[in-house]
């Protein structure tokens, strides 16, 4: 285990900027997942620490060693990649000793290592197979074992599950997870799949176009969100997101304000900052669930036109005839099922809507 910190570290690819300077840092023993949409720098930033890829500015350093200019083999960090990279003429034994054997360990010891590895991913039963012969989560599995008889100080993930069905995706999930607890090791995980994301870490980095929007828990990112894009990202369905209009405030820490598109005219929205400067035209957030239905004869604040209904099992959401502004999306309780034209109303929890700048800062 070790404390993994980035100093103002950049990357560049000729005149293209891809990673602008930030600062982190990843405690001993902590999960950290960088979150973010394809192309926002995620993997640069992995591959930086790893020593893939070269750091354009700044500094690195693992266990308080500085590792910027040091070669991968020198910073005691293990990746695991996207894709599998086994050999496919080696067993799985044999692909897991590999990197042992090339370090110059011994053949007793490379037995132990790989063993107890096999015992931790329950891998056991499959060490003579070759790789053909595995499922893919077995496959990754091995990969996963292949870092850890290495005993790294700092694990890297790099969109380990994007190749693995629905299914498996889970199972891995729940897999990783446990490693990480039975380990305890330092493990920095990259993932656009902000549902990982907020199943695995103990911090999330939302990253977005180079750049670090927001870092905390995942409870913190999904209550507190200190922009739009950490709110629109984080969460499944998505906050809805419509443009508001801002009266003023009631002195109290709420802003009094209309949003065109649900249908709400002086609606009291609370604020993060009671003393924000109002401006006159802002963002309106309000998750699905925190719509709430409401029965015959029970109050609410708006309501909505049913386009498409969509039941998952155990949730069921609403999706709103398309405005100019994006759909609006709602939780309805199971059994609910209101027919396509209908309108259904609902009331805003207490407490639980955003409000946001037109730039998209939080208010």
């Amino acid at each position: 285990m070790a404390v993994t910190e980035l100093r103002n570290v950049s990357k560049s690819f000729g005149s293209v900027r891809v990673i602008e300077p930030l600062d982190l840092t990843v405690q001993s023993g902590e999960f950290v997942v960088i979150v973010g949409p394809s192309g926002c720098g995620k993997s640069t930033l992995l591959r930086m620490v790893a020593g893939l890829e070269t750091a354009s500015g700044g500094q690195i350093l693992i266990d308080g060693s500085d590792v910027t200019g040091k070669e991968p083999s020198e910073r005691g960090v293990a990746m695991v990649f996207q894709t599998y990279a086994l050999y496919p003429h080696m067993t799985v034994r044999e692909n897991m000793a590999f990197g042992l054997e090339m370090a110059g360990v011994s053949k007793a010891e490379r037995e132990q290592l790989v063993l107890k590895a096999a015992r931790t991913l329950q891998l056991e039963n499959y060490l003579d197979r070759k790789p053909k012969q595995l499922s893919g989560g077995q496959r990754q599995r091995v990969a996963i074992g292949r870092t850890i008889v290495r005993d790294p100080k700092v694990f890297l993930f790099d969109e380990p599950l994007s190749n693995l069905d629905a299914e498996l995706r889970v199972q891995m999930r729940l897999e990783i997870a446990k490693l990480h607890r039975e380990l305890g090791a330092t493990m920095i995980y990259v993932t656009h799949d902000q549902v990982e994301a907020m199943t695995l870490a103990t911090r999330i980095v939302v990253l977005r176009d180079g750049r670090i929007e927001q870092v905390g828990p995942p409870s913190e990112l999904y209550a507190d969100p200190d922009n739009t894009f950490v709110a629109g990202f984080i969460g499944s369905p998505r906050m809805n997101l419509m443009p508001a209009i801002v009266h003023a405030g009631d002195g109290e820490g709420h802003a009094v304000i209309d949003v065109p598109a649900m249908g709400l005219k002086a609606f009291s929205a609370p604020l993060r900052d009671r003393l924000a400067a109002l401006p006159g035209e802002a963002v309106f957030g309000v998750r699905p669930e925190d719509l709430v239905w409401a029965r015959d004869g029970e109050p609410s604040d708006i309501t909505l036109t049913c386009e498409i209904v969509e039941d998952l099992g155990s949730n069921v959401f609403l999706y709103n005839a398309a405005s100019r502004d994006g759909s609006i999306v709602a939780e309805l309780p199971r059994g609910v099922h209101p027919a396509p034209g209908e309108t259904v109303r609902f009331r805003i929890s207490d407490g639980a809507s955003y409000l946001f700048t037109e730039a998209g800062a939080r208010l």
